[in-house]
């Protein structure tokens, strides 16, 4: 699939707060990676942790194969890493999910407005506290499918409603192609699965400077480059194996 506008969803899993402190460096490489490729990066719906980083994380991202560079991105990433709050000296195993999916414009699905509960809240700083008077901030339900959808980074209703509706189409679009194709099962749960450290597509281990992608079976040196968004010798990689 060549499309040029994705959507980057993170959330942190297992490990507590260092889970959502290892969420943020993934969403720093993402913006990193897209900076230096010239692409789009828009925040859509975060939620912050108290202690740092992040515990869930939405952004759009608009540039010249998009999809194609960072959907081997989807899965379960997991870290290992002495985190700073740790006296000991001992090493945690933390995780954070990964989702890429496409943006499909309007026409591509069908959703009736009568399915949608639309609600507005006030925007959160953090630690998920309220920073604006107005309640400009959207979340979406679409009541058929269950799927909740929120968008607050936008400075204006309409504009956070057409975000969530963005993020809802992409949502219902892949349900679409999951029920189509009932052998790949429901794409974003795949790609999500339940964030549990034995769940993983990747390994990020500091002690011994070493990036390991298990489905593949290589491996990099030179992490805090790579996290910098210095990620074309992992994009290159799938590349190869997909020529």
């Amino acid at each position: 699939m060549m499309t040029n506008k994705i959507i980057l969803e993170i959330r942190a899993g297992a490990g507590g707060d260092e889970a959502a402190i290892f969420a943020g460096d993934l969403i720093r490489m993402y913006q990193r990676y897209a900076a230096k490729n010239s692409w789009k990066f828009s925040p859509i719906d975060y939620h912050e942790a108290q202690q740092g980083g992040y515990k869930t994380f939405v952004a759009e991202i608009e540039g010249l194969s998009a999809y194609n560079s960072l959907k081997q991105e989807s899965g379960v990433h997991r870290v290992q890493r002495i985190p700073k709050t740790e006296k000991s000296g001992r090493v945690h195993t933390s995780t954070a999910s990964v989702a890429i999916m496409p943006i499909v414009e309007a026409q591509e699905v069908n959703i009736n407005p009568g399915d949608l509960e639309i609600s507005f809240f006030r925007s959160s700083g953090p630690g998920g506290q309220n920073v604006n008077k107005v309640e400009t901030a959207v979340r979406i339900l679409h009541k058929p499918s269950g799927v909740v959808v929120a968008s607050q980074a936008g400075r204006s209703q309409s504009a956070n409603r057409e975000a969530a509706m963005s993020i809802l189409r992409s949502k219902i679009y892949e349900a679409k192609i999951a029920k189509q194709n009932e052998e790949l099962g429901n794409i974003r749960n795949e790609q999500i699965g339940t964030a549990d450290r034995s769940e993983k597509i990747r390994t990020y281990n500091f002690p011994q400077d070493r990036i390991t992608d298990h489905r593949i079976g290589k491996k990099w040196s030179n992490i805090e480059t790579i996290l910098e968004g210095n990620l074309e010798p992992i994009v290159k990689a799938f590349g190869k194996t997909q020529s």
